[in-house]
């Protein structure tokens, strides 16, 4: 069974709306399940081991700059991104940092989960990072919808599948 995800808008529920500002970088994908936020925002952030790899990469990379790696520790969590604010329709995790602000939004709304993702760069390094790792990002958000369809159809988390599109 192909499982398509697509480009959305973000839903008019999302706290996303009130954080946006000129310049932002926003995307949104969604996938048919009925699975609640907090749910689907923990397969999300359970990556399989081909995005493991990209992570480390990125801290590695991003180390010797004082970029972050994750979130405080000691807060609710999903992954390694705070919660920032939980609904019953929505779940926002992110952290700010010295060369951008990051959330994700996971979105139960009339049997889709949506999930976006909102960037804030603060400077031209939060640009070239932003542009460097959005060819991946798309594919990790991607791949992670999937990862939730398939849980939703099958109650397993789907594993490393790739088909994202």
């Amino acid at each position: 069974m192909l499982l398509q995800t697509s480009s959305a808008p973000l839903p008019a529920l999302s706290a996303l709306h009130q954080m946006r500002r000129p310049g932002d970088f926003l995307d949104c994908y969604r996938i048919a399940s009925p699975m609640a936020p907090r749910a689907a925002a923990e397969i999300i952030t359970n990556f399989p081991a081909w995005a493991q790899l990209l992570v480390k990469l990125r801290g590695l990379v991003t180390t010797p700059f004082g970029l972050k790696q994750s979130g405080p520790e000691g807060v609710d969590s999903v992954g390694f991104f705070p919660i920032i604010s939980e609904t019953h329709d929505e779940l926002i995790a992110g952290f700010d940092d010295k060369h951008l602000n990051f959330c994700v939004s996971t979105i139960q709304q009339d049997g889709y989960v949506y999930l976006a993702t909102w960037v804030s760069p603060h400077n031209i390094g939060g640009r070239i990072y932003l542009a460097t790792i959005l060819p991946f990002h798309i594919l990790i958000a991607r791949n992670a919808l999937v990862r939730v369809a398939q849980h939703s159809n099958t109650g397993q988390s789907g594993g490393d599948s790739l088909e994202a599109q």
